[in-house]
């Protein structure tokens, strides 16, 4: 199981709109080589989505199918695979607007490969892959709004001069 929880200066509504673009995410997720959307029904409050995935590392590629549900009023998305190399990949994120400004974006993920051999050859190489992802997203996000990180303030001592 992975979880990160991370605050970020953009609001939850387009925090969810660009995770819930999944057709963009070759251009900017780690690992993933293409993604394509097959199916999209309305179920009530909620838009289902079927999408499948390649994901390429070195020698490793594989697709793999995946049910998205996408619950904007709720600013909630889950993704279960249906197929693929995993035995079980099962995705959260949840958008909490803050009080101030931005949002905090939660992702919690988890995954069973099907061997121990498999395990020890790319469980590494999805647990860092894992790990970037909602960096990815932030640094998405950042791009397409233009806006760059907030400055690092200095200690007084070595304040640069104004120009």
């Amino acid at each position: 199981m992975f979880r990160e929880k991370r605050r970020v200066r953009h609001g939850a509504d387009d925090m969810f709109g660009l995770v819930a673009d999944m057709e963009r995410y070759p251009e900017f997720l780690p690992l993933c080589e293409r993604n394509v959307v097959h199916s999209r029904l309305r179920r009530g409050d909620a838009e289902v989505v079927v999408a499948e995935m390649t994901v390429a590392y070195k020698f490793f590629r594989e697709s793999f199918r995946s049910r998205v549900t996408l619950e904007k009023a709720k600013r909630r998305i889950l993704i279960d695979a249906q197929d693929g190399p995993l035995r079980e990949l099962r995705i959260c994120w949840a958008f909490k607007p803050a009080e101030t400004a931005g949002c905090e974006v939660e992702f919690r993920l988890s995954y069973e490969l099907p061997s121990r051999v498999l395990a020890g050859l790319v469980g590494s190489v999805l647990d860092t892959a894992f790990s970037r992802f909602v960096e990815a997203f932030e640094r998405r996000a950042n791009a397409l709004h233009a806006r760059a990180p907030a400055p690092i303030a200095l200690p007084e001592a070595i304040q640069l001069p104004s120009a």
